[in-house]
């Protein structure tokens, strides 16, 4: 994202500005901005497969992320478990 982001600051202010503002070399946003123009620029550390993942659909993004929240509480609810847990079993060693 900061790439294109960057890419379009610098096609809007220019290039040595873009790079003054944002603190990196000019070259940089140099390139981010010619890779932009060819429509090639992908987020930092992302390759061509993983933004291929980036097209899935809506709905599987929402059950995905559906699983994630149930997951998440789960977890949660162990932590807490644990915890009572934890001042139970301390309780009696004192």
């Amino acid at each position: 994202m900061i790439k294109m982001e960057s890419a379009r600051l610098a096609q809007s202010v220019g290039i040595n500005e873009a790079a003054r503002r944002l603190g990196i070399p000019s070259a940089t946003v140099g390139n981010w901005k010619r890779l932009l123009e060819k429509n090639t620029v992908l987020p930092a550390g992302m390759g061509a497969s993983t933004a291929a993942t980036l097209q899935r659909p809506i709905s599987e993004l929402e059950a995905e992320n559906s699983r994630l929240r149930k997951e998440l509480a789960s977890a949660r609810l162990d932590v807490e478990i644990l915890g009572k847990a934890t001042a139970y079993f301390s309780k009696g060693l004192r």
